[in-house]
């Protein structure tokens, strides 16, 4: 299982794609630990068990345990915040009683502790699972966070191409995946 898997098994539609594989994560600037957390926190984003699979795979010969299980904890976690902080940003009910003065009371110790990692490489995480996501103003947030520990804007660039590759190659084997009407 790995990256040469993933690509191989992408079809001659999405060469593209398979192209931005190498460009994004086998050419990346980022430090391995950033890069291959980011890899594997996107994977698990996307929501498609192969590339997951096969992506984790590849990332476990990059990362230390401690740090695999801080970016599956950051793509758990920003899946529960993407979509509690997106709703509460569109509803958009910014009054003397809105919603943003109701506290969360959800559970997020992980955000504090950074799943024992590096607080920059773990804020990055949550900052590509929630491209992934959707999530406005959780990027901004973890993007403000990022940049106060010196990650610079081209690496947080990557982050969202590495993101949105990562996600297409997720998306492009899942409807390969689908029976044909």
């Amino acid at each position: 299982m790995s990256l040469a898997a993933l690509k191989a098994a992408m079809p001659g539609y999405a060469r593209d794609i398979k192209l931005n594989l190498d460009s994004t994560i086998g050419v990346s600037s980022l430090p391995e630990q950033r890069l291959w957390g980011t890899v594997v926190a996107t994977a698990i984003a996307s929501r498609h068990q192969r590339t997951r699979i096969e992506l984790e795979e590849e990332a476990k010969a990059h990362l230390s345990p401690e740090a695999l299980e801080a970016a599956k904890a950051a793509a758990a976690v920003m899946a529960m915040n993407n979509i509690y902080y997106r709703a509460k940003h569109l509803i958009a009910d910014a009054g003397t009683t809105g919603y943003d003065d109701i506290p969360a009371r959800l559970r997020m110790q992980v955000i504090g502790t950074h799943g024992g990692v590096d607080v920059a490489d773990f804020e990055f995480w949550c900052l590509a699972v929630s491209a992934i996501n959707g999530c406005g103003s959780c990027l901004a947030a973890h993007e403000r966070t990022v940049r106060e520990h010196d990650v610079s804007r081209e690496q947080v660039h990557d982050a969202i191409r590495i993101a949105s590759v990562v996600h297409a190659v997720a998306v492009t084997l899942e409807s390969e995946e689908q029976p044909a009407a």
